[in-house]
């Protein structure tokens, strides 16, 4: 059986396999995502509108044995940013769909009238299913309704409540292995696209399925053997490692202690109250009460930073409470207590919401004078405006931009309109240039410059030199290729330092797709991917005054270092 599309209309609720054209044959995860958005969706249409598509596609190993893959990518026009978007998720649902040699599934079309609809797909065909009577409801009671009704063994996608508002922070939410609603591609409001067309859920049933066609066998797993053995011997990325015994949230201590982890909506680099939120301590205290770490988020992943917090009598299990989760809704909001910034993180999971745009509109609404800085109550009682639909909640579900500029704030930390994650560009200049000029809004994943300038992986560079156009740029076309690949990006620290890790992924790649990729095609193909998304989002109406960070990161003086974020404009016009 050859790889396929499934394209699914909203309109007249139809939907047909097609054969995946031969010029999609060697894409994948965001390659896929952008070239279709791009090839099909009129650049200055309404995000919410008939004319956007929403795109998910698995990566080119995902559904294979290769260690650390299963990632897919969602894309689409974003809400939030205006412009091209692809966010990225590791899930069971994934895998299942590349076993199933769906290359992508294209939702197009928006159902008339107020009813939602659930896909059903399987190797027989696909099935509309109404889905009014999980409206209004939270996730993680719906995905135990859904495993119920459809078994244990199916993979779930679906957006909450904030979606149903159209909310530019909703994200689209997959299952981990345990069943929760807590892996997301989560950036961008994708999942208001996704309820704009009036479809809720999908199900996936990989039943029967062939699995992935791999053209070379013998290469492909040639190549997964070198990268098995770079991930198991690298300090980050090993067995005992720093990711493997803390989670991503190990960065929380190492940022802090470089100055660069924003507290109380971007005025400070470093807060003593951090410590108490960081890897180290969550991993002693999911110990203490019970939970599971470390953890994968989908089969096959050996590097396992996932985990799942609980509370402190062992019950009610969250998922992972990630890095840039810990951050957004804690020293970001300065709340410093592990039990509230669980339950925020619940809250987000429950109603379909970004972490880290959830995070940063709470904290321009504690800016604007809605609670007080520090009240962790009082923003899970800011998040529950957003279950309830009244009028405050809207505008929340709207995110950081629009919930600032409602409430006069000017410090409002937003690329493209899009909330900046967990590292402060005044400190870490590098990652500024990325949140800059990265066609997705401020994002860190586009190009994680933090490799060199905090962690001295891949080289070791400066934080406060503004000399960081060419890390970025370079770290961009990578990560797009990364993305595509359908590997997880953190088995980048592994294949920056270890040059037979590269090899491996490249051996991996030539393997599925029977090509004779080399090393130097990685940064090419990175390269189209982003040209392909830059030449979107200029006919969209993006010019380099986009590529710019607001005025204060300029201005304000951040502590402890006291600096400015000074690259110049010239050079952020030059990375692309």
């Amino acid at each position: 059986m050859p790889k396929r599309i499934l394209r699914v209309n909203m309109t007249n609720l139809e939907s047909q396999f097609e054969d995946l054209p031969a010029d999609y044959a060697a894409l994948g995860g965001r390659g896929m995502t952008s070239t279709i958005v791009a090839k099909e969706v009129p650049p200055t249409c309404n995000p919410l509108g008939i004319h956007n598509k929403l795109v998910f596609a698995p990566g080119i190993v995902t559904g294979t044995k290769a260690p650390t893959s299963g990632r897919l990518s969602v894309g689409g026009k974003s809400p939030l940013t205006g412009g091209i978007k692809e966010a990225n998720a590791g899930t069971p649902f994934a895998q299942m769909l590349a076993r199933m040699r769906i290359g992508a599934i294209i939702i197009e079309g928006k159902h008339a009238g107020d009813d939602y609809y659930l896909l059903k797909i399987t190797m027989d065909g696909t099935e509309f299913i109404k889905a009014n009577k999980w409206v209004g409801k939270g996730l993680y009671g719906v995905y135990k309704d859904l495993f119920k009704e459809y078994g244990d063994k199916v993979g779930i996608s679906g957006v909450g409540i904030a979606a149903e508002l159209l909310g530019a922070m909703s994200g689209v939410c997959f299952n981990d292995p345990e069943g929760l609603p807590s892996r997301y591609a989560g950036r961008g409001g994708l999942g208001a696209v996704m309820a704009s067309k009036g479809l809720k859920f999908i199900i996936v049933d990989d039943t029967g399925a062939p699995g992935v066609e791999i053209a070379n066998e013998e290469v492909f797993s040639q190549g997964i053997k070198k990268l098995r053995d770079a991930l198991t011997s690298h300090d980050v990325t090993k067995p005992g490692g720093a990711l493997n015994s803390y989670g991503t949230a190990v960065l929380v201590n190492i940022i802090n202690e470089a100055g660069g982890l924003p507290q109380r909506n971007f005025s400070s680099g470093q807060d003593e109250g951090a410590e108490k939120v960081s890897g180290e301590a969550k991993a002693e205290e999911i110990k203490k009460r019970g939970g599971t770490r470390p953890h994968f988020c989908n089969p096959g992943c050996i590097i396992q930073c996932s985990e799942v917090w609980v509370k402190p009598n062992g019950k009610d299990p969250v998922g992972v409470l990630e890095y840039e989760s810990v951050w957004a809704l804690g020293p970001n909001c300065a709340i410093y207590n592990l039990d509230d910034i669980g339950e925020l993180n619940r809250a987000c999971n429950d109603l379909g919401t970004d972490t880290i745009e959830a995070g940063d509109t709470i904290a321009v609404a504690m800016e604007g004078g809605l609670i007080e800085f520090g009240d962790g109550k009082g923003a899970i009682k800011l998040m529950d405006e957003i279950r309830k639909k009244t009028p405050i909640g809207k505008i929340l579900a709207q995110g950081t931009e629009i919930t600032g500029k409602v409430f006069g704030v000017t410090r409002i930390p937003t690329v493209k309109g899009q909330g900046l994650p967990a590292y402060d560009p005044r400190a870490i200049k590098g990652i500024g240039v990325t949140f800059a000029t990265t066609p997705m809004g401020a994002d860190h994943t586009a190009g994680y410059a933090i490799a060199p300038e905090i962690l001295g992986v891949g080289g070791k560079l400066d934080p406060l030199s503004p000399e960081k156009a060419e890390v970025s740029r370079n770290l961009q076309f990578a990560t797009a290729a990364i993305d595509a690949s359908g590997y997880c990006l953190f088995i980048a620290f592994a294949i920056l330092d270890i040059p037979e890790g590269l090899q491996g992924v490249v051996e991996s790649l030539s393997g599925v797709l029977g090509a004779n990729l080399t090393v130097d095609d990685v940064g090419p193909i990175g390269k189209s991917i982003i040209d392909t998304e830059l030449e979107f989002n200029k006919k969209a109406g993006f010019t380099k005054i986009h590529d710019r960070l607001p005025e204060f990161f300029l201005e304000e003086k951040l502590p402890p270092h006291n600096t400015v974020f000074d690259v110049p404009d010239d050079d952020l016009d030059s990375v692309f």
